[in-house]
């Protein structure tokens, strides 16, 4: 196929949802593939912290000085190693992290930014977090307006 007379692909935004887990990981490079095939296009990380995560370093606030600051300091340093250097040139990337309920908020952020496609891993690091990780990626299946790609992280097994 000639790939000359393709035409314009539709997604010129895309949203990429991390959890640090190694399927998230594994799901950013089907992200990147999406973003480097659309020359112009605008790639979005975004990182939920689960509400009952915030709560629980809230509760800490007045025990460790600027632990909010310190939070947002490890992860911004996670997508500073992880996942910066692996953009290439030329493609617009930026993050952003939320706090709330985690599909709700990935569902308002990829309305507010018009994505035209959300990448997920569908696996989280625990056992909790896999089911919930799950019904997360399912939720976002369900109700998003856009088109979803969910990686599954057995995926990388059948391309070594």
């Amino acid at each position: 196929m000639d790939t000359g007379s393709l035409p314009i692909s539709p997604y010129q935004t895309i949203l990429f949802c991390t959890d640090f887990s190694e399927n998230a990981d594994f799901a950013f490079d089907f992200a990147l593939d999406a973003a480097v095939r659309r020359p112009g296009c605008s790639l979005y990380l975004l990182h939920v912290i689960p509400e009952t995560d915030a709560q629980f370093w809230k509760t800490y606030i007045y025990e460790v000085d600027d632990v909010d600051q310190k939070a947002k300091a490890d992860i911004d340093r996670k997508i500073e190693e992880s996942y910066r250097p692996r953009v290439p040139p030329g493609v617009h990337f930026q993050f952003e992290v939320r706090v709330g309920k985690d599909y709700k908020e990935i569902l308002a952020f990829a309305e507010e930014k018009n994505a035209d496609l959300i990448v997920l891993g569908r696996q989280g690091r625990s056992s909790l977090e896999k089911a919930l990780f799950g019904r997360v990626t399912e939720k976002i299946a369900r109700r998003a307006r856009s088109a979803v790609l969910i990686v599954p992280l057995d995926f990388q097994n059948r391309h070594p």
